[in-house]
């Protein structure tokens, strides 16, 4: 794989498609998410090979949890599975991992996974991970405001000091900058709650590979594509 010259910072992923994956090769969804899993792997280790320091990848919304029981159930299954099999894996390769989200329906035995990761790769410097998991733009947002409003009610912020520049800091991605790139698998064009706040000025890259397909080749090409753009946040050329 050659190194890519797009000068992507961050990139947020929507990793569509697995349930499709599976379906058109006649397998139950969960076959599809474990290759979805897998593929996962595969992208953070091209990153750093391709200039993307900051990789936020979306694995389950808040609207997820209207799946079957049994689905929900497998990935719930699965998300334990892949940190205690990759933990020292991402370990090793100097991975900073996090997760946003709400984690308050989330059991608490994947709560200590989550937490215990975190903590791991705490002080690692290489590729930032970010794992969305229980996670809805809106849901966020309304947490943020929650927290704000806290902060206001005990006099720590004024409400004249509220601004564009000071909300960031109550949302879960307040140590993160915001994304340059969202890219969506799977052929949909839509946003489905992600990032809706931090992506305001994002550029946006939906493809029609479905996410286990979604090879690193293919990742370097996207992040070609993206290198093309004129990004003038709001301005225009000189």
């Amino acid at each position: 794989m050659t190194q890519t010259t797009a000068g992507v910072n961050h990139v947020a992923i929507i990793m569509d498609g697995n349930g499709r994956w599976a379906q058109n090769r006649g397998r139950p969804r969960l076959v599809g998410h474990h290759a979805g899993a897998r593929r996962v792997k595969e992208i953070v280790r091209a990153c750093p090979d391709l200039g993307v320091k900051y990789l936020t990848i979306f694995a389950f919304s808040t609207e997820n949890w209207k799946r079957t029981q049994t689905e929900v159930a497998g990935l719930m299954r699965l998300f334990k599975r892949y940190i205690r099999r990759e933990a020292q894996s991402l370990f090793a390769e100097n991975a900073r991992v996090r997760f946003i989200g709400d984690r308050v329906r989330l059991e608490p035995a994947l709560v200590d996974l989550m937490d215990g990761l975190e903590l791991l790769t705490a002080e690692n410097t290489g590729t930032n991970l970010t794992i969305a998991l229980n996670y809805g733009g809106r849901d966020e947002v309304a947490r943020a405001a929650r927290r704000l409003a806290h902060d206001v009610e005990m006099g720590k912020l004024a409400p004249r000091k509220i601004t564009d520049q000071t909300f960031p800091r109550y949302l879960d991605t307040h140590v993160l900058p915001d994304p340059d790139l969202v890219i969506r698998t799977s052929g949909e064009a839509r946003i489905s709650n992600f990032l809706l706040w931090q992506s305001a000025y994002a550029e946006y890259q939906f493809i029609d590979t479905l996410w286990p397909d979604f090879t690193a080749e293919i990742f370097a090409q996207v992040l070609d594509r993206y290198s093309l753009r004129d990004r003038r946040f709001g301005a225009v050329p000189a």
